[in-house]
């Protein structure tokens, strides 16, 4: 399918305070940057040193004979190459380290905010497009930062040296060279908009076809099952057209721009090398003197074309800097206060001695909530249960029961109202605190690439061999583990996929009960099995949530028949309370559910 969500659009202009921005992102190398832009600096030097030389050589070496000084000269020369040589080894050197650092911290922060912000954020922004960010954007602003500013620096060099050395040759002739800045500025004026325009739209382009690429991938299944394959490739097309097309209008700019940029540089060149002929046929100037002028104005246009080169990668890569910053400054629309951060730590670095037991005393005071730019789902919920308590929430699908616990696991919060956790609301502690004392169970359960072994741990990474074995045999997932060939040391592939779902769900029970939690959120997990693996997942159930508060959302109410309470959810409001009997007995919404899905179920038993 063609991508649908649209990325933010960014309608700046080339903006110098984006690259001191980067650069305050990157104060570890900082120093490096310095001792580049050091030796840059030094090249420059030398650079504007070499036609001296060779002026000194042309008026005085030859015409005088001073074969005496040819020695001192060489020495001097050579000199200048190896100390030209030791400066582009240590330029070059240094930026090798500068553009992998750079595009190291930036994917760092990058990964670490994908980390901090909230369901709502995922909700938004398709993989791929994040994707793009952290590979293809991040290297292009890296390449710029370690080579394309410190070209800046080497070109402002030579430009300032340049011209001050030719201003004392010959104040007239300067200033008749530098006016040809003069249509160079009002060109690439012109240009920029349009190049960094056009760049702009190239890189969210680049971002849809890393998401469709992402979305083929993950639904190559779904696609083969609905013969989707000419529409897809059909649409894939569309975009990479779209691609080339913006492509090549960036780099047909770019081709233009910097041809004129040479153009109006030769003339001023050609205008000086006739100028300082004439002089040197009065008399006026030297032989070396006119070679020593022609060569700095060659020198003046050149860091120019480079610096306009330069400017060009950078309307390039301030669209991809746009892109990476903007991740990285995406506020999360859940966040701990300066007071909780301070007394219980971040996700980086908790405070773990500070952070209270957690018994699982839970209230909903009065709460209303509505999604980003959605309708309102909750008004006025209120809900009160106790430790150690079994919840079930059922009703139809949008009735409001999976919001009421991304509610409680603070993946989102109220839009007015408290929830309450042993009595105080759950925003005076830290999201970890209470994230840490969770176990969450989902419909589809996710699996990583690895052993089984490593997937049950992962909720607590320093568990011996034997916790995460006996996390096992208490939901009922080792007798199926060893039968497999290489027991717990098998590798699940990527997702899970060398295992069957219900195989995945008994894994995933392991793992949510390794870590200990206080409350226990289980989210269809029954939907997706058969009945065999069903009751082999009930009675890991009946284990998992033994003496801990829990959630379960079922849509098969086989599931809840054992729960303390089942909550009938409609609209957002708990139209019915009470135990599986209790509610039988009422013959209200719940008597009606049951009797359709049990009716059903014994008429699929008998067919089958």
């Amino acid at each position: 399918m063609s991508p649908t969500i649209q990325e933010q659009d960014y309608t700046r202009k080339f903006s110098f305070g984006l690259w001191k921005k980067i650069l305050r992102y990157t104060p570890a190398y900082h120093s490096k940057l310095v001792r580049l832009c050091l030796w840059m600096v030094l090249t420059a030097v030398i650079d504007i040193a070499f036609p001296l030389l060779t002026r000194y050589a042309i008026d005085e070496l030859i015409p005088l004979g001073h074969m005496d000084r040819v020695p001192a000269f060489a020495a001097v020369y050579i000199g200048l190459m190896l100390l030209q040589v030791l400066a582009i080894f240590r330029f070059l050197y240094l930026g090798g380290q500068v553009e992998t650092g750079v595009s190291y911290e930036f994917r760092k922060m990058g990964f670490r905010r994908l980390q901090e912000l909230p369901f709502s954020y995922f909700d938004r922004m398709p993989v791929g497009y994040l994707m793009s960010r952290l590979t293809s954007d991040a290297v292009r602003l890296s390449e710029t930062v370690g080579w394309s500013l410190t070209d800046l620096i080497w070109g402002t060099a030579v430009l300032g040296l340049g011209t001050v050395m030719m201003f004392t040759i010959s104040w007239r002739l300067t200033l008749v060279v530098l006016l040809v800045t003069i249509p160079l500025v009002l060109v690439t004026r012109y240009f920029q908009k349009r190049m960094l325009a056009s760049h702009r739209q190239v890189r969210k382009l680049n971002s849809q076809i890393t998401g469709a690429f992402n979305e083929g991938i993950m639904g190559a299944k779904t696609t083969k099952t609905l013969v989707r394959e000419r529409e897809n490739t059909r649409e894939f097309e569309d975009l990479t057209r779209n691609m080339r097309r913006t492509s090549v209008r960036a780099a047909s700019l770019s081709a233009l721009y910097l041809p004129i940029v040479v153009s109006l540089g030769s003339i001023a060149t050609a205008y000086a090398l006739w100028q300082s002929g004439e002089m040197s046929l009065q008399g006026l100037m030297t032989l070396g003197t006119v070679q020593l002028f022609v060569n700095y104005t060659v020198q003046f246009f050149e860091p120019i074309r480079d610096i306009a080169n330069t400017f060009s990668e950078m309307q390039s890569a301030q669209a991809a800097a746009e892109r990476v910053v903007s991740l990285i400054e995406t506020e999360p629309e859940i966040r701990d206060t300066p007071e909780v951060l301070a007394r219980f730590g971040d996700s980086v670095h908790p405070r773990r001695e500070n952070w209270p037991p957690l018994k699982g005393d839970i209230e909903f005071e009065h709460v209303d909530f509505q999604y980003k730019d959605g309708e309102k789902v909750l008004t006025d919920f209120s809900l009160r249960v106790q430790a150690g308590q079994n919840i079930a929430l059922v009703g139809a699908t949008g009735a409001g029961k999976s919001t009421i616990v991304n509610l409680l696991c603070r993946f989102y919060e109220p839009t007015a109202g408290r929830v309450l956790i042993d009595g105080v609301d759950y925003r005076d502690r830290s999201q970890l605190w209470l994230q840490s004392h969770l176990g969450y169970v989902l419909q589809e359960p996710h699996l990583f690439s690895g052993t089984i072994m490593e997937n049950i741990r992962y909720s607590r990474l320093d568990a011996t061999d034997e916790e995460v074995m006996e996390a096992a045999r208490l939901v009922n997932a080792e007798p199926f583990i060893l039968r497999l060939e290489r027991g717990y040391q098998t590798q699940v592939g990527e997702g899970g996929s060398r295992l069957s779902t219900g195989e995945k769900q008994l894994i995933s029970f392991a793992r949510a009960l390794l870590a200990r939690p206080a409350i226990f959120v289980l989210d269809e997990a029954t939907s997706s099995v058969d009945t065999e693996t069903e009751a082999v997942i009930q009675e890991a159930i009946g284990t998992a949530l033994k003496g801990r508060t829990s959630f379960i959302i079922a849509h098969r109410l086989s599931t809840v028949r054992n729960a303390d309470r089942i909550l009938v959810i409609d609209g957002g409001r708990i139209i019915e309370d009470g135990t599986h009997q209790e509610l039988l007995r009422k013959k209200g919404v719940y008597w009606r559910l049951y009797t359709n899905q049990f009716q059903e179920e014994r008429l699929q038993t008998i067919l089958g």
